[in-house]
């Protein structure tokens, strides 16, 4: 279903306009203005929270040039840039954590999502959001969260790290979906030996900006000696299919990519956990595992997922981006498949 065409890579440390390129975890496209919406997850560490444009040159033979056009920082409700951490201030200063991306092009806007914190010295705590943003990263409003995704100083609720790190809108801009990087507290363990875990992918209605349906996702067991797997984006193909990436890090990458399907699963936004009873997950099937992909090396930790433009042959291209954590062990790199 998807095949591998190339890949360029981004130096380490490269800079553009004043900020350090890395962290990049998810993207978008914005086909009228043929360019990426890249988010970066520096939690204002080294700048403050922010986002890219970029453009690719895109073709069958795989991606020929990566250019940074232009970066914003999101804004908070105030106008003002996030910054940097500050836990033992009173109150605690906490800058959000950005992992997902999502363009608008009905509304001509961006939706942005935060992984929060979860400290429970102190405790500090931020739950995480969903929040629109204007094309130049000033507040436009946040989504309403259910309960079963709020921080708590207790063991329950998201994890911490582990919480909305995959945002996508769908192709008729009325529902945006939100999916957890792993289960939460309520929801049973990161690992189960050999069985898959569960996690959620909520449904927002964007007119309302409320939560309209949350479903379980099946994740699959982390591969040996990996500790965890994590879903860490995923982009709609319609209102009810998407594909869904599942990469786990240590010792090496292993990453693939599902095309996943709502079809009969249960609507457990009202569940405060999903060892209550018995679930219907999600159902999927494997599109591509890029670690096994002959010709694609290095392959790194991929974060982001989007559809970009169509290729000349007709196929949809996919495009990918890896998170390199802003270290020089570790690579930022776009890839290119098709569909």
């Amino acid at each position: 279903m998807l095949t591998y065409l190339g890949q360029r890579q981004v130096p380490f440390d490269a800079r553009f306009d004043g900020t350090v390129i890395g962290g990049l975890s998810a993207l978008s496209y914005d086909a009228g203005r043929q360019l990426y919406y890249v988010v970066s997850d520096d939690r204002s560490r080294k700048n403050p929270a922010r986002f890219y444009t970029v453009q690719l040159s895109v073709s069958d033979g795989g991606i020929t040039n990566v250019a940074f056009t232009a970066t914003h920082p999101f804004l908070d409700p105030s106008g003002r840039p996030f910054p940097p951490l500050a836990a033992e201030a009173t109150p605690p200063v906490v800058p959000p954590d950005p992992e997902g991306i999502a363009f608008d092009p009905g509304r001509q806007r961006l939706y942005w999502s935060s992984e929060g914190e979860r400290r429970t010295a102190g405790p500090v705590l931020l739950d995480p959001w969903v929040r629109a943003a204007a094309l130049d990263g000033a507040y436009l409003g946040q989504f309403a969260l259910p309960a079963n995704l709020a921080m708590s100083a207790q063991r329950t609720g998201p994890r911490r790290n582990k919480t909305l790190e995959g945002l996508t809108l769908t192709p008729d801009g009325q529902s945006l979906f939100a999916a957890m990087e792993d289960p939460g507290y309520n929801d049973g363990p990161l690992r189960d030996g050999g069985q898959p875990v569960l996690t959620r992918i909520t449904k927002f209605d964007v007119a309302s900006g409320a939560p309209t349906a949350q479903y379980a996702y099946p994740m699959e067991p982390p591969p040996p000696p990996a500790d965890v797997n994590g879903v860490s984006d995923l982009v709609a193909l319609s209102d009810t299919t998407f594909l869904v990436i599942e990469r786990s890090a240590a010792p090496a990458p292993t990453v693939r990519i599902y095309r996943a399907e709502i079809g009969a699963a249960t609507d457990v936004l009202a569940s405060p956990s999903l060892r209550n009873g018995p679930v219907t997950p999600m159902s999927k099937t494997l599109a591509v595992d890029l670690s096994a992909t002959p010709g694609l090396s290095p392959l790194d930790n991929v974060e982001g997922i989007t559809l970009g433009p169509k290729l000349p042959d007709g196929r949809q291209s996919v495009v990918l981006v890896s998170d390199n954590n802003f270290s020089p062990s570790q690579v930022t790199q776009f890839l290119l498949l098709a569909m």
